[in-house]
């Protein structure tokens, strides 16, 4: 095989006299071979292409995680249409730890906001429900529970399957 003009070509065994006539004769006779698609790909090329996939596989994945439903999502609903009410702070730990127990499902929660954005008091709502303190859990029945409570308490107290 030689190269000429750029293409590979394959090598005639036939004797000529020199090597111009080689090399017309070889541009007339043989026909360059045929290189496979993707070797004329640059691997940089490539590599671009198998990031891009990756990034783009990547932010499915986690759009379609944060758009799945939450395990507890019914039961958090069932807690809120049952007339519950979740008092808390965004500051405080325990009320995180609560929110944490329901995972994704936390935003279906009957959750009320007491602390002003300052921290520095409470909202109206909360001081006209008399909250002190925090997580406040309070039932339809007019009951208050103070401090997290677990899936099971909070389904014996609103009548909700956990």
């Amino acid at each position: 095989m030689i190269i000429m003009d750029g293409m590979e070509y394959h090598q005639c065994t036939s004797l000529l006299p020199s090597e111009d006539t080689l090399y017309s004769h070889n541009k007339t006779k043989h026909t360059p071979e045929k290189a496979a698609p993707w070797a004329k790909i640059k691997m940089s090329h490539v590599l671009y292409a198998v990031i891009l996939i990756a990034i783009f596989s990547l932010g499915y994945y986690l759009y379609s995680m944060d758009s799945a439903p939450g395990q507890y999502d019914g039961f958090a609903k069932c807690i809120a249409e049952s007339g519950a009410r979740f008092y808390g702070a965004f500051w405080c730990p325990h009320c995180a730890d609560q929110k944490a127990i329901f995972g994704q499902s936390a935003e279906y929660l009957p959750y009320i906001e007491c602390s002003t954005a300052d921290r520095s008091g409470q909202t109206q709502t909360c001081i006209g429900a008399n909250i002190r303190r925090y997580p406040t859990w309070e039932f339809k029945d007019g009951s208050r529970i103070i401090g997290e409570m677990t899936l099971q308490e909070l389904g014996n107290k609103t009548g909700c399957p956990a």
